[in-house]
């Protein structure tokens, strides 16, 4: 028997509607059903994400311990193999990939050390105020500077052919803007996301080619396994990959874990990982971005403010030359 977590019931029945009723209605089937065909047996406890469920397994034949991951492909996941493979074949540092069945998105991987997750490096959370212990300070510095280096490893591969593009998503954000901006109510955040439309502006004709993950941020990367031969390496995993400019990777590592005081130094500190530090313009231009295409997600589910987050990031940001 598997057990579906309520969290990822309730989260696909709130995103997907009557898709995401029919995935987890279909879930208990396509677990047995891939646990037999491809010869694993469980090892552990469920886990889960907004769109996954993964058994944590070992292949029967060899002993080697393994993930099943059982997701509801969509234009945000159905690259995913694409993508790693493409990173596998670079030794970019990405989750490898054992098994994967294209009718149903099933996806056999390496399996990582659930247990040790980048954010745990980065130690406890902002104090009152929103700022850190010089201690957890510098233990999220040293998070940081980890993903900058997971992300130029990543980044430096090239895009497959056939990947979703930073170049359409950024026209279908500025279709949105103008809408986007005059729903929100208060007079100085129209500025604000307005000002990002304006930067975004400015670098949509180069989208640029690199393969993205677009939601790098701490809980995404685990310790690699001793047993896999990563022992000492930090792995990625779970992209929503697609093709565009590097500086679109940034925002998660500046949102995740957020610290308003740490904004301009985990940016300066990933652009420079990502060899960006003399084009620091673009790489706020595609950060300010993500702020815009975030703004326009949520002003289309009725909201009315930017997440104070995401607007502390853009004000910080725009006042970087």
């Amino acid at each position: 028997m598997i057990d579906i977590p309520d969290e990822l019931i309730a989260t696909q029945y709130a995103y997907n509607g009557a898709a995401g009723r029919a995935f987890v209605a279909a879930l208990p089937g396509l677990a047995g059903r891939f646990l037999e065909e491809w010869g694993l047996r469980r090892d552990g406890a469920a886990m889960y994400g907004m769109c996954a469920l993964v058994l944590p397994v070992v292949r029967e034949a060899d002993g080697v311990p393994a993930a099943l991951k059982l997701q509801l492909v969509d234009e945000e996941t159905a690259g995913e193999p694409v993508a790693l493979r493409a990173w596998g074949a670079a030794g970019a540092g990405a989750v490898g990939v054992l098994g994967h069945d294209p009718g149903t998105g099933a996806l056999l991987l390496e399996r990582l050390d659930e247990g040790r997750p980048l954010s745990g490096v980065a130690g406890g959370g902002a104090v009152p105020g929103g700022s850190r212990l010089v201690g957890e300070v510098a233990d999220a510095r040293r998070a940081v500077t980890v993903l900058g280096g997971v992300l130029a490893r990543l980044a430096a591969v090239p895009a497959p052919e056939g990947l979703r593009t930073l170049g359409d998503a950024v026209e279908r954000m500025l279709a949105a803007a103008p809408e986007a901006v005059g729903r929100l109510a208060d007079a100085s955040e129209r500025r604000l996301l307005a000002d990002c439309v304006a930067a975004v502006r400015e670098v949509a004709g180069e989208p640029g080619d690199r393969l993205l993950h677009w939601d790098l941020h701490y809980d995404n990367i685990l310790a690699g396994r001793a047993d896999a031969g990563r022992a000492g390496e930090w792995v990625a995993l779970d992209p929503k990959p697609l093709a565009g400019d590097p500086g679109f990777e940034l925002f998660p590592a500046l949102d995740n874990l957020f610290d308003a005081g740490e904004v301009v130094w985990r940016f300066d500190a990933l652009t420079e990982a990502l060899g960006m530090e003399r084009d620091r313009a673009r790489a706020r231009a595609w950060t300010l971005g993500r702020v815009l295409q975030n703004a326009v997600w949520a002003v289309g589910d009725g909201e009315r403010e930017l997440a104070p987050d995401h607007a502390e990031i853009a004000r910080r940001l725009l006042a970087v030359r």
